[in-house]
């Protein structure tokens, strides 16, 4: 096959080559989201205002919505005065966007290895030119949230909490995991044997846009609502920058997910059917998606973080000068935050809910997909009762392991 876009007669949907003005409908959306993407590329929007930021300028506002706060609606957030509140907004904000850099780390790494999986087929320039242009937009938008992370920190604490130095492409991109060092060997392992694959496979090159798709999605959720908090301003000048990076994030993102959508569902179908090969790499992508997003976190609404493997980054908050606690009064508050309902947990699960029937919804058209992912049973199998039962258990023991403390 030579052309993926050419007509053919047995399994494929009839597709001309775009190069010659094709009438098939994904390539005008494809030609429309890259243009429209290159026009409003907010790269040196990012660039400039990031150069700019000074935490000292607006420390004392808050960056988002208040609702997305970190430990947002938990016995911490009751008794927090409203200076500290804002802080927790601002801490929100810089572990929020330090798990996005990871994210985009390995967007940058694959969507490259993605377009090497076309570089056999004719025509591909657009789809590769797409990904050029995300890819140089990911590297501002690092860029952009690790200046502010770093500076955040450094202020508040002096050293790292939620940020970390740049990272491998192969490591874990969930920050804070269910992991250990097999897990994590394992998974870099999964990660270097993708990536060789989609290289030189197109099916695998295109379906990687299902499983960039998915993980868009969930950021979608959240990062809409941290994007409305800069359009309701009257006075854009007077936006805390934070606010303006969210924004101008959202607007390009806008543009990723629609791409991931076109290369996952349109083009994907002018392609032979996948082998059962084929099918069972694609199948454990998502599932390992399943897997990333099991969790939900009462700490960060809208990341699917392992809570127990906070604990030592909330205890350092907890027993820095923000807060000012000793160790029996951060381990107290924990317990309540951690381990006992509240609205923050409330708000948490049902963001992941949320997640789980957008992602069924997204793949439903695919139809080489295991029943198990399709119905998101994996993410769909967690839930309060348990989420509870593993901090009430977990907690505890990290407690007496940190007895000394």
């Amino acid at each position: 096959m030579n052309n993926i876009f050419e007509e053919v007669k047995d399994n494929r949907l009839p597709c001309d080559s775009y190069a010659m003005g094709s009438k098939h409908p994904f390539y005008h959306k494809l030609k429309v989201n890259y243009k429209r993407n290159r026009k409003q590329d907010c790269t040196e929007l990012l660039d400039a205002v990031a150069a700019d930021f000074c935490y000292q300028d607006c420390q004392n506002e808050y960056w988002h919505p208040e609702e997305f706060s970190l430990l947002y609606g938990t016995r911490l957030w009751q008794q927090s005065s409203p200076s500290q509140r804002i802080i927790l907004n601002q801490l929100y904000w810089v572990a929020y966007y330090s798990q996005i850099i990871s994210a985009e780390i390995a967007t940058i790494f694959f969507n490259q290895t993605s377009a090497a999986g076309l570089y056999a087929q004719e025509d591909f320039r657009l789809v590769c030119d797409t990904l050029d242009l995300e890819s140089s937009q990911e590297r501002a938008h690092i860029n952009a949230f690790k200046i502010i992370c770093e500076r955040v920190e450094a202020s508040l604490f002096g050293r790292r909490i939620f940020s970390y130095p740049m990272r491998s492409p192969f490591s874990e991109t969930m920050i804070f995991a269910d992991t250990n060092r097999l897990k994590s060997w394992w998974k870099k392992v999964q990660l270097h044997c993708f990536g060789l694959l989609s290289s030189d496979n197109t099916f695998l090159a295109c379906q990687y846009f299902t499983v960039r798709g998915l993980r868009t999605l969930n950021g979608k959720i959240v990062q809409h609502q941290l994007s409305r908090y800069y359009q309701n301003y009257v006075d854009k000048n007077q936006v805390p920058i934070p606010s303006k990076i969210s924004y101008y994030h959202f607007l390009d993102e806008s543009f990723h997910f629609n791409s991931s959508t076109i290369i996952s569902q349109d083009v994907i179908n002018c392609l032979p059917k996948p082998t059962k090969f084929e099918k069972m790499v694609a199948n454990l992508g998502i599932r390992g998606c399943q897997k990333d997003h099991y969790h939900f976190s009462v700490a960060i609404n809208g990341i699917f973080w392992y809570d127990p493997a906070l604990y030592s980054a909330i205890y350092q908050v907890l027993t820095s000068n923000i807060f000012g606690m000793d160790s029996r009064e951060a381990k107290e508050i924990m317990l309540a935050c951690f381990t006992t309902e509240s609205e923050g947990l409330y708000r948490s699960y049902n963001t992941h809910k949320e997640a789980v029937e957008s992602y069924k919804v997204y793949i439903e058209s695919l139809d080489y997909i295991w029943p198990s992912n399709r119905e998101m049973s994996l993410m769909s199998s967690n839930s309060i009762d348990k989420y509870l039962a593993v901090q009430k258990r977990l907690f505890s023991k990290w407690e007496k392991n940190h007895e000394n403390l």
